[in-house]
């Protein structure tokens, strides 16, 4: 039993390396021709989105998008530069987007007079967007070309 086993084992591991062999396609790779050993090359910069007005979200439940550049900003345990202009005491005076009454509740639903710990981290929902070309071909549709 345990022969017949090990001989399925390795008839499937020599064709898998046959097949893939026998593959002429090679691997692409969007860093181009650099080998994966190189170190990476920055790429030019490209220009954020930088309108100061809210960026129309393009599905539900989307994470609203910064209209701003954020580089610099610090956003760590220490510090959240986002809340510089964001927090309910200062949005108003900066004319910015105060941060959503979601971000001041727990998982288990408690009202916080502070950000909750989970939505400390801005940049881990809300990014900028770049004036770019994009990657690949996309024909998704934002909810206001569906007519929403």
């Amino acid at each position: 039993m345990k022969h017949s086993i090990r001989r399925g084992l390795l008839l499937a591991l020599a064709a898998t390396l046959t097949s893939a062999a026998a593959s002429a396609e090679p691997i692409r790779s969007e860093r181009g021709d650099v080998p994966i050993t190189a170190p990476s090359v920055e790429s030019e910069s490209a220009r954020v989105i930088n309108d100061k007005e809210p960026v129309p979200v393009a599905f539900e439940q989307q994470p609203p998008l910064v209209p701003h550049k954020t580089e610099r900003y610090q956003v760590g345990l220490a510090t959240n530069e986002c809340l510089d202009c964001h927090s309910k005491e200062t949005a108003r005076e900066k004319n910015a987007t105060e941060v959503s009454e979601s971000h001041y509740v727990t998982r288990e639903g408690k009202q916080l007079d502070a950000l909750s710990p989970r939505r400390y981290f801005c940049t881990q929902c809300h990014v900028p967007q770049l004036d770019t070309d994009p990657l690949i071909d996309n024909v998704f549709q934002p909810l206001a070309a569906q007519g929403r």
